[in-house]
């Protein structure tokens, strides 16, 4: 399993100083963060697509990624997410490309539809098109990776003649592609289809509701003849807060989420805590429920924390991953490696993916019917 974490680039007053970074801070703090992911050891670091205040996320995620792959030697570089809802696929297969080529294969990317209403109509779409320009623009994007002539005609851009998007992929191989949704069914159909990755960012639901999705993606991967269920390339979020002390991770924790954006003012930690994956509480507490998602996703692939958000300062975030790499994801590499079944699905990496290709094991979008087709039914 892959380990690592993701970050949306929110500029959040701490609620104990009142204090707000700058945009520059922010995205230094964001590149600091990204580089001690590496430092302790773990395997991913994810940055979000954003365009729209109070995010720094980049609006065009290659570009951050290009910049912490000159500056680290092995963290796999990913996206969350990408926009494939608002953004050109022939820009997405184009840019991704060649930071592919820069970083050697150290990234992927998840493409999502967003959760920011505003972006549709400032990208001359319509949200109410989302799951249709979700399905039409990742066909798009999946053929530009493969093939070297695309002639495209669609709902939502011109047509396209004899189009060949520079550069190729590195090796002839794509970047993995994870679907990332929450509430879609449609999009872990499409996921299924295609025999891609389904990263459910569970952050804000319960297990059930988690479950539920991850299976209907199990399923379908496996009605598409791209092997079993439990081969399917599940990946989950995450979210913590640690200290030695229980008390003290709460008691430190607590102003911060009581002010966060997206649920101050909502439930209360502790029944946030209990309702979510969200750990505030000591290693072995977030190792324990850690663990736990395996009873409701099965064996996944990859799980990725959320820690810099709400306010919390550059120092606190930097030491959360400190405890993270040094004393979390070690036990969590252990019981992982020894809990998991015979034939349970490594996780992607350009590697594996291109040895794949050479054996000619690249996965094939599943059934007779087009990606539309099968996503709508």
């Amino acid at each position: 399993m892959q380990f690592g974490i993701f970050s949306i680039g929110d500029i959040t007053p701490d609620p104990t100083t009142g204090r707000v970074p700058t945009e520059h801070e922010r995205i230094k703090s964001t590149v600091a963060i990204a580089r001690k992911a590496e430092e302790v050891g773990l395997d991913v670091f994810a940055i979000g697509q954003h365009h729209n205040p109070p995010f720094v996320a980049p609006a065009n995620p290659p570009i951050f990624m290009a910049h912490i792959a000159a500056q680290t030697e092995r963290l796999l570089l990913s996206t969350a997410t990408t926009l494939i809802t608002t953004t050109d696929p022939v820009r997405i297969a184009e840019d991704y490309a060649y930071v592919q080529h820069l970083s050697d294969g150290r990234i992927d990317l998840t493409l999502g539809r967003g959760n920011t209403g505003p972006v549709y109509p400032w990208f001359g779409k319509d949200i109410r098109a989302g799951v249709p320009l979700a399905v039409e623009n990742y066909a798009l994007l999946h053929r530009l990776w493969r093939e070297e002539e695309v002639e495209w005609k669609g709902r939502f851009r011109t047509p396209l003649q004899n189009f060949t998007a520079t550069p190729r992929p590195l090796d002839g191989t794509p970047p993995f592609v994870w679907h990332g949704s929450i509430r879609s069914p449609e999009i872990a159909e499409q996921a299924a289809y295609y025999g891609d990755g389904f990263f459910h960012n569970n952050i804000f639901w319960n297990k059930e509701h988690t479950g539920r999705m991850v299976d209907l993606y199990r399923e379908r991967y496996a009605h598409y003849g791209h092997g079993s269920p439990e081969q399917a390339i599940v990946g989950l979020g995450g979210q913590v807060f640690m200290r030695p002390n229980s008390q003290d991770a709460v008691r430190e924790f607590r102003p911060y989420f009581d002010r966060a954006p997206v649920y101050g003012g909502g439930p209360s930690l502790e029944d946030f805590t209990e309702m979510t994956p969200l750990t505030v509480g000591t290693p072995d507490q977030v190792i324990e429920k850690t663990l736990s998602f395996r009873d409701y996703a099965g064996d996944y692939q990859r799980q990725l924390f959320l820690i810099d958000h709400a306010g919390l300062p550059l120092e606190t975030v930097l030491e959360q991953i400190e405890i993270l790499g040094e004393e979390v994801v070690p036990v969590l590499r252990r019981e992982v490696a020894s809990r998991a079944p015979e034939g349970t699905p490594a996780a992607p990496t350009h590697q594996l993916l291109r040895e794949r290709h050479r054996a000619g094991f690249d996965p094939v979008p599943g059934g007779s019917t087009s990606a539309r087709d099968a996503v709508a039914s």
